[in-house]
C-alpha cells in the first residue's frame, strides 16, 4: 500500500506545478510575431543575409553569399567586395576570382600564404575599381575530383549571371589560385569548354514542403565559365610528375593517404595515369588559353618548383602568353629564412600579380571596349 502510495504522489505533484500561467505565453508572444511565408523554399533571406563590411576607400564586403546548395552537400560560398560607388558611372567593372589553397582537405576563402588580413588586401583591389570574389569549394574528404573545379566554375557562372547585379563586365575575369587553389585556378583557365569539368545542370526542387532551393542562381547554365586571365602561385600542375609525399620531412608525415591521392579519389595510392591526368592543367592546354602568370619559389619542399617548369613549358609550347618568375630563397607559400625574406617574397609576388591581371583585363587592357 505504501508503495502505492507514493506512486500517486509522484504523479500528482508535476500536475499542479505545470498548472496553466495567466496572460499570454512566451511561445504566443513570439509566434504573434513571426512572418511566415506561403511555401517552404519561397521563405527568402534571412536576418544575416544582409550583412556587409565596409572597408576603406569606399568599397563593401559581403561575406558568406551562398553561390551553390548542392542536395547532400554543405552551401558552398563566397566572400563578395564591391568597388566604391564612384565607379559606378565608369561602365561595367572587371571581375576577379580567388581560389583559397590547402590541399584541397583545408583553408578558406580569407586565407593565403602570410598574409595577415587577405580580406583587406582583396577589398584594397576592389578599391581599384574591381569586382573581386574569393571561393570556397568542396574538400576531398566531402567529393573528390572533378567535384572541387565543378564548383569553381559554378562559382564563375553564378557571378555572370548576377553581372547587372553587381555591375560586372563578363567579357573581363581573372582567376588567381595558390597551391591548391592555384591548381584550380590553372585547371579553369585552360578547359573553357571541356564538358567533363562543368558544373551540374542548375536543380530546382518539386517539392513545396521541405528546405531545399535551387542549387544556383538563375541563368548559371547559359553563361561562360572561361577566363581571361591566370595567376598560379606554386601550384600544382601535372600529378603524373608530382612526388607521393612532399613537405619538409616526407618520412615523418603521418601514415595514410597523400592530399594528392584523396584530392583524385583513390586514397590507396593506386590512381591510375588516367585518373592523374583528367585532373592535370597540362592535359589540357592549347593555344586558346588565356595569358598565365605563373610564381614560385626555388626552395620550395611542398609542391616542386618543377611543377611551374613544365607547365611553363607546355603553355609556351602551344603559344599561350605566359610570364614565369621564380623567387629564390624561399619555401612555399613565400616563406623565407627570415622573416625579411618571407615580407619581401610576399610583397613581390603580390605587386606582380596585381600588376599583370590590371595588364590583361584591367581599365587601360585591350579587352575593355
Amino acid at each position: 500500500m505504501t508503495k502505492r502510495f507514493v506512486f500517486a504522489a509522484m504523479v500528482l505533484l508535476p500536475a499542479v506545478a505545470m498548472a496553466a500561467p495567466t496572460g499570454q505565453s512566451m511561445g504566443a508572444k513570439i509566434a504573434d510575431v513571426t512572418d511566415v511565408g506561403t511555401v517552404v523554399p519561397a521563405a527568402g533571406p534571412d536576418s544575416f543575409a544582409g550583412v556587409k563590411v565596409d572597408f576603406p576607400d569606399g568599397v563593401t564586403g559581403y561575406p558568406d553569399i551562398t553561390y551553390q546548395t548542392l542536395p547532400g552537400y554543405r552551401p558552398l560560398k563566397l566572400d563578395l567586395f564591391l568597388p566604391p560607388k564612384s565607379f559606378a558611372t565608369a561602365g561595367p567593372r572587371p571581375l576577379i576570382v580567388y581560389v583559397h589553397g590547402g590541399g584541397w582537405l583545408a583553408g578558406g576563402p580569407r586565407r593565403s600564404a602570410a598574409y595577415t588580413d587577405w580580406p583587406k588586401v582583396l577589398a584594397s583591389l576592389a578599391a581599384r575599381g574591381y569586382v573581386v570574389a574569393s571561393v570556397s569549394y568542396r574538400f576531398s574528404s566531402e567529393a573528390p575530383f572533378p567535384a572541387a573545379i565543378q564548383d569553381v566554375k559554378a562559382g564563375i557562372r553564378w557571378l555572370r549571371a548576377r553581372a547587372a547585379t553587381y555591375n560586372i563586365d563578363p567579357k573581363r575575369a581573372a582567376i588567381w589560385g595558390q597551391s591548391a587553389g592555384g591548381h584550380l585556378a590553372a585547371l579553369a583557365g585552360v578547359s573553357c569548354g571541356v564538358a567533363a569539368l562543368e558544373p551540374g545542370a542548375r536543380i530546382v526542387p518539386g517539392s513545396t514542403n521541405v528546405e531545399t532551393v535551387p542549387s544556383t542562381a538563375a541563368g548559371s547554365d547559359t553563361v561562360s565559365d572561361c577566363v581571361q586571365a591566370v595567376v598560379g602561385w606554386f601550384g600544382i600542375y601535372d600529378f603524373a610528375t608530382m612526388p607521393k609525399r612532399m613537405g619538409p620531412s616526407p618520412s615523418t608525415l603521418p601514415p595514410g593517404p597523400t592530399a594528392q591521392d584523396q584530392f583524385l579519389g583513390c586514397p590507396a595510392g593506386d590512381c591510375t595515369a588516367q585518373q592523374r591526368a583528367f585532373a592535370s592543367p597540362t592535359t589540357y592546354v592549347d593555344r586558346t588559353d588565356p595569358p598565365f602568370l605563373l610564381m614560385h619559389g626555388s626552395d620550395d619542399r611542398t609542391v616542386p618548383e618543377a611543377q611551374t617548369e613544365t607547365f611553363d613549358a607546355a603553355l609556351r609550347a602551344a603559344g599561350v602568353p605566359v610570364r614565369k618568375i621564380v623567387i629564390p630563397g624561399v619555401d612555399h607559400s613565400w616563406v623565407g629564412k627570415t622573416p625579411e625574406a618571407t615580407r619581401d617574397a610576399s610583397k613581390l609576388a603580390l605587386r606582380e600579380a596585381i600588376d599583370f591581371i590590371d595588364a590583361q583585363i584591367g581599365d587601360r587592357s585591350s579587352r575593355k571596349n
